[in-house]
């Protein structure tokens, strides 16, 4: 059977942790920020685990992670 193809986007978009879950930032941080509170921009900078069900589908994507 040949290689699998690994997705670039999600590739870049997403981190594997040490337990296997996957890390993504947070969307929201890239403009119309003068609207925004300092506490929502501040949080805005945490990255955030990905669910489990969006999990199945980037394994897929990525299969040698």
């Amino acid at each position: 059977m040949g290689k699998l193809k690994t997705n670039k986007s999600v590739q870049k978009r997403f981190r594997i942790t040490k337990s296997g879950k996957f890390k993504k930032m947070r969307a929201g941080k890239r403009h119309l920020l003068q609207g925004k509170s300092s506490k929502r921009k501040r949080h805005l900078r945490e990255s955030d685990l990905v669910s489990s069900g969006m999990e199945k589908q980037i394994r897929r994507l990525l299969p040698y992670a």
